[in-house]
């Protein structure tokens, strides 16, 4: 990890130390890991609002006539299917069929996309992208360093939004963007997020980060809205069963490993790693990544091993005690005839052999009345 002085930081780092933020390294960046707590950040978002500032994200637009094919190839899901103003959530895909990212594509146009990816993996997505562009008719071009990116999250976040936004951005559907003012400041206010909860992601210049962030909190002050760090993000994200890149998934976890089969676009025709996946459908995984709680005392971390039948069988890939549902959970790849709902295992925490259970994923999913449906 850089030292102190390298890393780099966001537009929002003065609001944060002005806040009382926690800042720690994440991935080249300082970067709040809470304020007043994780568990009362988690909640916060759970049942008021939380604004996150997640600007060390990187974004990489793809322009041109043949943008859609670049995005086609490269891409796991079918951005064909997308109309102007909608995203999806997709992967950067490996010959094998493995991750090289995961991303979110939003189209502009039918020739203009936006990839938000990892803020790990902005530069070795970049050169991904680059390395399969020629002759593609496509210009691709890395802006994160002129983007910032606040998220407002939470059951009440449309109202907050709508004081400074007005009501169109309440009128997206999920997985929907628009280009919109908020004040005199003109952003891309998508409704997306990572936290499981109805919400906005709000793209727009660095210099008119700040302001727009000072703005929300008190626009949502009366309603509870509080800033939350990456650790109130990772447990959220982690109750909706969201993966987390360098965790549940990577460059070794193919995506139908991943449970996530559903953002394979099979009927689109050739992508990267289209054979490998084709293959790996007929024939069966050898793994799953699933959801367990532990049915005893103890919190699961990432890397305690794991045990089937008495042997060591993976690794806990994401887990913690989750500050809403209140028990403690997490995500493990498990062998194949071991994936399913209602089978034991073992977690090992400080040498002890632990009683686990698969169970149904996402371990929390909001009320249905709460957002927009759609995406």
């Amino acid at each position: 990890m850089p030292p102190e002085e390298t890393l780099m930081k966001t537009a929002l780092h003065a609001c944060h130390r002005e806040a009382g933020g926690r800042l720690v390294p994440f991935a080249g960046w300082e970067m709040p890991v809470q304020y007043r707590g994780v568990v009362e950040e988690h909640l916060a978002v759970r049942t008021r609002a939380g604004l996150f500032d997640v600007s060390h994200m990187g974004e990489i637009e793809i322009r041109g006539h043949r943008a859609l094919a670049l995005v086609q190839k490269l891409t796991s899901n079918d951005a064909g299917r997308l109309v102007d103003g909608q995203a999806q959530y997709s992967g950067l895909t490996t010959p094998s069929g493995c991750f090289v990212d995961d991303v979110l594509v939003h189209r502009m146009d039918g020739e203009a996309f936006l990839l938000v990816v990892n803020a790990s993996n902005r530069d070795k997505d970049f050169s991904w992208i680059r390395s399969h562009a020629g002759g593609m008719e496509a210009e691709v071009e890395d802006v994160s360093d002129r983007t910032a990116l606040i998220a407002l999250q939470g059951p009440l976040a449309v109202q907050i939004l709508t004081r400074l936004a007005g009501e169109e951005p309440s009128k997206l559907k999920r997985y929907r963007f628009l280009r919109g003012r908020m004040g005199r400041t003109e952003a891309l206010i998508a409704r997306t997020g990572y936290t499981g909860e109805d919400g906005f992601e709000i793209y727009l210049a660095p210099d008119e980060a700040p302001a727009i962030w000072n703005a929300l909190l008190e626009a949502g002050r009366g309603d509870g809205l509080i800033p939350a760090g990456l650790g109130a993000r990772d447990t959220l994200r982690l109750e909706a069963k969201m993966a987390l890149y360098g965790n549940d998934i990577d460059e070794t976890t193919s995506v139908l490993e991943a449970d996530l089969g559903w953002i394979i676009g099979w009927e689109k025709g050739d992508f990267v790693g289209r054979e490998a996946l084709a293959r790996q459908r007929e024939e069966g995984t050898k793994r799953t990544l699933v959801g367990f709680e532990l049915a005893d005392r103890g919190i699961p971390r990432h890397g305690y091993p794991i045990l089937v039948g008495g042997r060591e069988a993976g690794a806990v890939t994401s887990g913690t005690m989750a500050p809403f549902l209140k028990k403690p959970i997490g995500l493990a790849y498990m062998p194949a005839g071991s994936e399913r709902p209602g089978t034991r295992f073992e977690v090992v925490i400080r040498d002890k052999p632990v009683a686990a259970e698969v169970v149904p994923t996402p371990f929390y999913k909001r009320p249905a009345t709460r957002a927009a449906d759609g995406g």
